[in-house]
C-alpha cells in the first residue's frame, strides 16, 4: 500500500502542471520530499513527518545550493490504496478533510518551493507562488487530527511560514534571496570577491529583518541546511571580511553558531 501511495504522491508532484511557464526537462527543479509514517492512528489514517529538500543550481557550476530543508512534523492523513491523490485549488478540503490534506500539504511546499527558486532568480519574483501558498492555508482541510494550519497551532508550521513570505513587513527576506542566490552565488565563478560582499549583502537583510523582528520563523528557514555551504564560503574571505561573516552567522543562526565560531576564527 505504502509503494502505491509514493507511486500517486510522485505522479501528482511531476505530472501536474504548477506554473505557467514551460520547462525544460534540465530545468525542473531538484526537490526530495521524505514522508515517514510514524502512527496509524485510526483504519486508514496515518501520522507522519515529511521532509523537504530542495536546491537550487548555481552559474558555470555544477554545484546545486540548498533552497529549502524542512521538516514538517504536523501530518495526519487518510489513505486507501488506489485512492487518487486530489488537490483542486478551488476546493481544497475537498469532502474528506483527511484524505485531501495530503494532496493540499504537499501542494503547499510546491509552491513554496516555487517561490523561492523564483525570488532567487529575480527581484520578487516568487510573489504569485507564495500567494498560492497561502490560498491553500486559507482554504486547508479543517478537523480531527489535523494541524499545522492555524496560527494557534504553534510557531513552526505551514501558516507561520506563508504568513512570513507574503507579509509586506518582511520584504528584506526576499532582497535577501535574491541577493544570496543571483548577486552571490551566481557570480563566484566571475568575481568571487564581489560574490561574498552581496552574500554579506543578504546577511545584513536578515539581520535587520532579525533585530526587528525577534523568532522569525522565516530567518530560521533561510538557514536550514546552509551551515556547511556558509562556513567554507567564507574559510577563504580577507579576515575583516571573516570575522563580519562570523558575527552575523553566530547571531542569526544560532543553532549553528558553535561551527561558525570554529571553523571561522
Amino acid at each position: 500500500m505504502f509503494q502505491t501511495l509514493q507511486t500517486a504522491l510522485t505522479n501528482f508532484l511531476n505530472n501536474r502542471k504548477w506554473t505557467n511557464d514551460n520547462y525544460q526537462q534540465q530545468e525542473k527543479i531538484v526537490c526530495h520530499f521524505l514522508l515517514n509514517i510514524t502512527q496509524a492512528v485510526e483504519p486508514n489514517v496515518y501520522r507522519a513527518v515529511l521532509t523537504i529538500q530542495a536546491a537550487r543550481p548555481v552559474y558555470n557550476s555544477s554545484y546545486v545550493s540548498p533552497i529549502m530543508n524542512f521538516q514538517d512534523n504536523d501530518v495526519t492523513f487518510k489513505y486507501i490504496e488506489f485512492q487518487q491523490i486530489e488537490f483542486n485549488e478551488s476546493n481544497i478540503s475537498g469532502s474528506d478533510p483527511a484524505a485531501y490534506n495530503l494532496s493540499a500539504i504537499f501542494a503547499f511546499y510546491t509552491y513554496m518551493i516555487l517561490g523561492l527558486d523564483y525570488d532567487s532568480f529575480s527581484p520578487r519574483g516568487g510573489d504569485s507562488y507564495f500567494k498560492k501558498a497561502s490560498q491553500v492555508v486559507n482554504g486547508a482541510p479543517d478537523g480531527r487530527n489535523i494541524t499545522g494550519w492555524k496560527a494557534f497551532d504553534g510557531q513552526r508550521n505551514r501558516y507561520w511560514l506563508a504568513e512570513n513570505f507574503n507579509n509586506s513587513k518582511y520584504s528584506l527576506l526576499h532582497d535577501a534571496y535574491y541577493a544570496y542566490y543571483r548577486l552571490g552565488m551566481d557570480k563566484m565563478y566571475e568575481d568571487e570577491n564581489d560574490a561574498r560582499r552581496q552574500v554579506i549583502n543578504a546577511l545584513n537583510h536578515l539581520n535587520t529583518l532579525s533585530t526587528d523582528n525577534r523568532n522569525l520563523l522565516s530567518i530560521q528557514f533561510f538557514f536550514l541546511g546552509k551551515s556547511d555551504e556558509l562556513a567554507k564560503l567564507f574559510k577563504k574571505a580577507p579576515p575583516q571580511e571573516r570575522v563580519q561573516a562570523s558575527e552575523l552567522l553566530q547571531r542569526l543562526d544560532i543553532a549553528n553558531a558553535a561551527k561558525y565560531k570554529q571553523e571561522l576564527k
